[in-house]
């Protein structure tokens, strides 16, 4: 029976919905609530008996259509001005109305986690901006995950628009959230956000059957997935796999089966376990290296009487890979990937005056198991914070290989496109904002033409060349590194910058916005606003408008001097903070890279380092987290990291 219901969930998850035989139906996008796109002609399409006729009332006028030989049917609104609520009315053999409908501007936002990155993730950056957070003409419309290898879907599986209040702007995109908020204070109209990305996804999985003919390797990915019942084979294999591994880890962990004192238990005695510092990773700190299944950690905390009987919050930073927590063997809370951070409620009673025991059992699947570093851990209640950093107790409990691999359908090649972009293509919208860049970096050889093919595919698609594009440059992200070196992420930033070659895009710089130990940085505001500079100038047409920091133009060699000339210098360049300009680096023809000296002199920027007597190459700010990154416009605006050689290769990965 469970294998049954699988099977079905997994066909209807490929295959998708189909519309019904005689009575009108219109698409998810359709609905109650919904935005309009303003100055455009505005599609309204279903399915109804083919045949018949549809009547749309809207504003006082009636479009008429009649459904053709596939059950579809369309008309087309002319354009409107920006305004509202309004309601419209369709009549065939039924009746529907649509209610509560502005017209405005609508921006499909696509991409990886960070454009999925909820509010309610960043409720504790931005408190105040949530609170006043009620506006309805800020709306969101949230498409759910599915992916489709035979051919594109006429409509989505679900979804409804949404007004920002308080509460549900929990479930906005925080980047679109703040993008909105944005847009629609400077021009006063209603504001929509399609919602429409997938974390982890790769750009391949977003372009169309069309889009994938340019590249081969990427199409016949596709090819080997378009058998539903190769899907469900390998879905069914894999499933069963990692389920053994975890059913493995549970029976011999001794943590869960040592005698009837579980390691959790708050009187167990656990005077011969060995300490580490947290935050960190046992395979720096211990002798157990990079070892993966489960490790118990334990840590007493005092906790004075007066505070016992209120609720308190446990923040752990994020761990690696999955945890359950708990105090006084009481569970807290649990999550099952590193990612998100660990922010638990303890419901008041779980405190006891005087000695309470934290447990975390932390499972590894593949990698440097630990408590990620310069986060947060403490323990917080009745307004007093306690410190949970410093030596914990540790035992391993049960040594696992590494979990099996499983295929991430959704990152296949096309799927995402069908199920997720294809059925939004006949509504009208404004523009596309774009944040994904994260699961290319270490492929960056084809990545330029897969970025730029992905960007006239949709174009092609929505049938509007014009398209106005913008999207975010990867942020600063991991170790610092001392020297000079190579970064799949500073070669994805350095595409990103090299998009800007197409028309109509334009490109948000975060290089001052990332977190070096969290792939999903807190400051979503920065990018919202930065985006929102960006569309004013290319999609609102505030051509005079400096919506970006300094983008490398031309180099000039002199000796052993290169002096760098740049555009959007806005009112000049500058050093931010004073001081010297730092994170640039030159190389001679050996492409051997030093740290290099630079001063800005007039609009330019002179680079040298007398050990590179023939300078070939500069860079700047090329590594996955520069530091000093330094060059700005005065309107406070970073300049673009860059290198002077030539784009990458598709065919070799070299430049």
């Amino acid at each position: 029976m469970k294998n049954s219901l699988f099977a079905l969930l997994v066909l209807l998850s490929v295959v998708g919905t189909r519309p019904a035989a005689a009575q009108v139906r219109l698409p998810r996008l359709v609905s109650d609530g919904m935005v309009l796109q303003r100055d455009q002609p505005m599609r309204i399409w279903g399915w109804a008996k083919s045949g018949e006729g549809i009547s749309v009332v809207f504003q006082g006028k009636t479009y008429r259509a009649t459904t053709g030989p596939d059950g579809q049917w369309r008309v087309t609104l002319p354009a409107m001005k920006a305004g509202g609520p309004y309601e419209m009315s369709l009549k065939a053999s039924n009746e529907l109305s649509v209610k509560d409908i502005l017209v405005g501007d609508v921006w499909l936002c696509s991409g990886q986690s960070n454009m999925e990155t909820p509010m309610s993730r960043l409720r504790d950056r931005f408190p105040d901006v949530i609170a006043q957070a009620a506006n309805p003409n800020i709306r969101q419309f949230e498409v759910p995950l599915t992916y489709n290898f035979q051919r594109p879907q006429q409509d989505l599986t679900g979804g409804k628009w949404i007004a920002a209040d308080p509460q549900t702007v929990l479930k906005f995109s925080g980047v679109a959230y703040f993008f909105a908020k944005e847009i629609n204070a400077k021009y006063q109209v209603p504001v929509g956000i399609i919602k429409d990305a997938v974390g982890g996804s790769p750009a391949e999985a977003w372009l169309s059957a069309e889009g994938l003919k340019q590249f081969p390797t990427y199409e016949q990915q596709l090819a080997k997935y378009k058998d539903s019942t190769v899907v469900l084979g390998i879905r069914q294999r894999e499933s069963a796999a990692v389920a053994n591994w975890y059913q493995t880890l549970y029976k011999t962990d001794q943590g869960e089966t040592h005698g009837q004192q579980k390691w959790l238990a708050p009187d167990y005695d656990a005077r011969n376990w060995a300490t580490m510092p947290v935050p960190g990773h046992w395979a720096d700190h211990t002798p157990l290296g990079p070892v993966n299944g489960v490790v118990w950690f334990r840590k007493e905390v005092e906790v004075p009487t007066a505070l016992v009987g209120q609720p308190a919050r446990l923040e752990l930073g994020t761990l690696v890979d999955a945890d359950s927590t708990y105090i006084n063997s009481q569970l807290v809370g649990s999550t099952g990937y590193q990612y998100p951070p660990r922010k638990y409620e303890v419901k008041a009673g779980v405190l006891r005056p005087g000695k309470n025991v934290v447990v975390v059992r932390l499972i590894s699947n593949a990698g440097k198991g630990g408590f990620t570093l310069d986060k947060k851990y403490e323990l917080t209640v009745g307004g007093q914070t306690i410190d949970l950093r410093g030596p914990w107790q540790y035992k391993l409990g049960a040594t696992m290989p590494p979990t099996p691999g499983t295929t991430t359908f959704q990152y296949v090649p096309g799927g995402l496109f069908n199920g997720m972009i294809a059925p939004v293509l006949p509504y009208a919208i404004k523009g596309v904002l774009w944040y994904q860049g994260e699961s290319n970096a270490g492929r960056t050889g084809d990545y330029q033409a897969l970025f730029n093919g992905m960007i006239n595919d949709w174009r092609r698609n929505f049938q509007r060349p014009e398209l106005p594009f913008l999207y975010a440059q990867l942020p600063n992200f991991m170790a610092v590194k001392k020297e000079p070196s190579e970064s799949g992420w500073a070669e994805v930033r350095d595409v990103q910058r090299r998009g800007l070659a197409l028309p109509h895009t334009g490109m948000a710089v975060l290089i001052d916005a990332g977190e070096w130990n969290d792939i999903h940085p807190l400051d979503k505001q920065t990018p919202g606003h930065r985006l929102a500079l960006a569309a004013q100038k290319v999609a609102y047409g505030e051509s005079r408008l400096v919506a970006a920091g300094p983008l490398y133009q031309a180099l000039q060699t002199a000796g052993n001097k290169v002096t760098l000339s740049f555009t959007s210098i806005g009112g000049g360049l500058v050093a931010k903070g004073g001081g010297e300009l730092k994170a640039f680096a030159v190389a001679g023809p050996d492409k051997k890279f030093v740290w290099a000296q630079a001063k800005i002199e007039g609009n330019k920027v002179v680079v040298w380092n007398e050990q590179v007597p023939r300078p070939a190459v500069v860079r700047y700010a090329w590594a996955d987290n520069p530091a000093g990154a330094t060059l700005y416009n005065k309107e406070g605006l970073p300049a673009s990291p860059f290198t002077t050689e030539p784009a990458l290769s598709p065919a070799t990965g070299r430049r």
